[in-house]
């Protein structure tokens, strides 16, 4: 709430009837070692609009700088009206949709919602969102062993393009389970999977793809889905949703497709907001349905034939023993996936091609104007989808840091994660050409400066 609506005579009555002297008394329980009697540079009382026109100031502060990270979270132009109605009451405020009569309309958006996913990865069915996209890797490596039980090993192989950060999580998550993660070889050229050296005998219980790879590049999903087939394993597909606008959908990989996708759903609406809320989704085949994490929203009819909308397989520790739960851990993202489904609903398909389009011809255009600078060259081979890889002939942290100074965001550092400079770029549809030309010209000027 924007303000504390107790007068003190309020809050005295509170405490009588609580049988307490004061609000301190509630922490008692606190060691007085750890109670701290201020906060260092922030004022004890400040008014509405003393307080307002501090955090303006503040805000200030970051700037509005072009940004060309890319590395997972996007910058894409979000109309204004998608949080103007995600922010209505109605959604802002409403709580996870247990009672589903007080809950139609809530519902109903994640039912739509889990539509469009299921029509962008050309899979079955949708659950009503995870965490992120981290964290959803590992709930599907633990829905694959549930799932592919005659498998033991635990293992589950990644291809070099998977996001690094994404391992980690699924490690420190699933691994405290048993499960254990490896990855696949890399072939130099292309940064993809090395299909000569695919290792034979492993059973894995599942075989991870992300699409396209966290450093830009697009593998060959179709040979590698019908391999974690033949090798006994499910086919996980980490994908961008964006990018199935113009790239093939998971469910349609192969001879028999992805049986589980998963991925960030950031791009579809949701701003950057210096690191979240994000969240993630998951879509899997119809026959791998009851082993899914956390809920979905299913569409019936009352006695009256009248349509409704319902939470059906809530396999979670809420609803069954945690013995049984598909997962203990899994949280949905309510807010952000209303967020997503009115940005898909105003976009449309036509829209998402747009974005998509736009996208993918700004990155060409970045990479071949970065390209053209002496000490810049492609990293990887093969054809990339809004983000490239380049190789440079010195340390990437100075070049960045100098960017920033004239308020670029010059990329991500792949150094530590590919063992030689190399710098990650991404353009999205919110740039233009001269933004494009700004940052090709200030990259030059730094690299024949000397002061990168």
């Amino acid at each position: 709430m924007p303000f504390i609506p107790h007068t003190k005579n309020d809050t005295k009555e509170m405490l009588e009837a609580i049988g307490v002297d004061s609000i301190a008394d509630l922490f008692d329980e606190i060691p007085p070692e750890l109670m701290i009697e201020h906060l260092p540079h922030v004022p004890h009382a400040m008014s509405e609009m003393e307080i307002s026109r501090l955090m303006r100031q503040r805000a200030k502060v970051d700037g509005s700088p072009m940004c060309f990270i890319g590395a997972g979270a996007y910058e894409h132009h979000i109309p204004t009206a998608v949080w103007d109605i995600a922010t209505r009451g109605e959604f802002y405020s409403a709580y996870t949709p247990y009672q589903a009569e007080a809950s139609q309309g809530t519902l109903q958006t994640i039912y739509e919602y889990q539509t469009m996913i299921t029509e962008l990865t050309g899979l079955d069915v949708s659950n009503a969102s995870l965490y992120d996209g981290a964290s959803a890797l590992a709930e599907a490596s633990l829905m694959a062993v549930r799932t592919n039980r005659r498998v033991k090993s635990g293992c589950v192989l990644l291809a070099p393009g998977v996001n690094p950060v994404y391992e980690q999580v699924a490690a420190a998550i699933a691994g405290a389970q048993g499960l254990t993660f490896e990855r696949l070889p890399q072939d130099a050229a292309s940064g993809n999977i090395d299909f000569d050296s695919l290792p034979e005998g492993r059973e894995p219980v599942a075989v991870v793809v992300q699409q396209p790879s966290f450093v830009g590049t697009l593998d060959d999903v179709d040979r590698l889905t019908d391999w974690a087939h033949e090798q006994g394993a499910l086919l996980i597909s980490i994908v961008n949703p964006t990018s199935l606008a113009l790239l093939q959908p998971p469910g349609q990989w192969g001879e028999q497709g992805a049986d589980i996708a998963i991925g960030e759903g950031q791009p579809l609406g949701v701003p950057m907001s210096s690191g979240g809320p994000y969240f993630g989704f998951m879509t899997c085949k119809q026959k791998h349905v009851r082993q899914m994490p956390g809920r979905i929203v299913g569409r019936t009819t009352d006695l009256d034939d009248n349509p409704g909308f319902a939470l059906t397989l809530q396999a979670r520790e809420q609803h069954i023993r945690r013995s049984k739960a598909t997962s203990n851990i899994c949280t949905n993202q309510g807010l952000m996936v209303t967020a997503s489904t009115i940005y898909m609903s105003l976009l449309g398909y036509d829209g998402l091609v747009h974005v998509a389009n736009t996208s993918h011809a700004n990155t060409v255009l970045l990479a071949d104007g970065l390209c053209a600078i002496d000490g810049v060259e492609r990293l990887y081979e093969g054809p990339f989808f809004h983000e490239v890889a380049l190789k440079l002939d010195r340390p990437i942290a100075p070049l960045l840091t100098t960017l920033a100074d004239r308020d670029i965001l010059g990329g991500f550092d792949l150094t530590p994660i590919v063992g030689v400079d190399a710098l990650l770029v991404c353009a999205t549809e919110t740039k233009t050409e001269a933004d494009i030309s700004t940052y090709v010209a200030a990259f030059a000027d730094v690299m024949a400066s000397g002061n990168a």
